[in-house]
């Protein structure tokens, strides 16, 4: 019975499987061909992509521990196979090779983008104004937020200590009506209220100190504030 129904269908509809098959259905056949290349192609970069991650977080971390070895005074004891720096800006410059070397190949990274921030720093730091400014710049327009607020809050210190106070100000105001993680609103006005002190006036000053008191009484930067007021700090 089961053979006759099988040679039924054949009858039916020959070559079901064959050449005819295949040429009435080629459309279908190549839409499924190109979705499967698709995919794989797709694979393929997020699988290079995270590579890529990988290794520019591993060269980050090595441009870190660059950044954060110490700097000592002539005569100072260093225990043997340390690696030291005999000024801030020795170890800047040696850091900063090292970032700009993962923010050149791995731009599109999270490690990356972090370098090119890291980069701009060490570059204000080595005394090179103009240059910090224009990576910093650059940095500021990251996607991240956290990232773009970092390398804003880095250019308003720089404009702040080129004579530049009004593009300070206008950057703190801005990040603290856009608070983030890494730059929370009451940093950015604690920031503004110490240019403010800077500049001798004091009265705007106390305004901003006055301000994050009242708004988060409990917050590190609302004791700091209260501090500056001349009061005990909020409990």
């Amino acid at each position: 019975m089961t053979t006759s129904r099988t040679n039924s269908a054949l009858a039916t509809n020959p070559l079901k499987s064959g050449p005819l098959y295949v040429s009435e259905n080629r459309n279908l056949i190549a839409v499924i061909v190109g979705a499967v290349g698709v995919a794989i192609l797709l694979l393929a970069v997020v699988l290079l992509y995270n590579h890529r991650s990988t290794v520019a977080q591993q060269k980050l971390s090595d441009a870190m521990r660059t950044y954060e070895t110490p700097v000592v005074q002539p005569g100072q004891p260093v225990p043997a196979g340390e690696r030291t720096f005999n000024t801030s800006e020795e170890r800047a410059r040696a850091a900063n090779g090292e970032f700009a070397a993962v923010a050149s190949s791995y731009g599109m990274t999270p490690a990356g983008r972090n370098a090119l921030y890291l980069q701009g720093v060490t570059a204000q730091q080595m005394g090179q104004t103009a240059t910090a400014e224009e990576l910093l710049k650059k940095s500021a327009g990251s996607w991240n937020s956290d990232i773009a607020a970092l390398s804003k809050l880095a250019l308003a210190g720089l404009y702040h200590g080129s004579n530049r106070d009004a593009q300070a100000i206008e950057i703190y105001q801005e990040l603290a009506k856009k608070p983030t993680t890494a730059v929370p609103g009451g940093l950015a006005q604690l920031q503004l209220a110490d240019l403010y002190n800077s500049e001798g006036k004091k009265d705007q000053a106390r305004k901003i100190y006055a301000e994050i008191k009242d708004k988060d009484p409990k917050s590190a930067a609302a004791e700091i504030a209260t501090q500056n007021l001349g009061g005990a700090p909020a409990r």
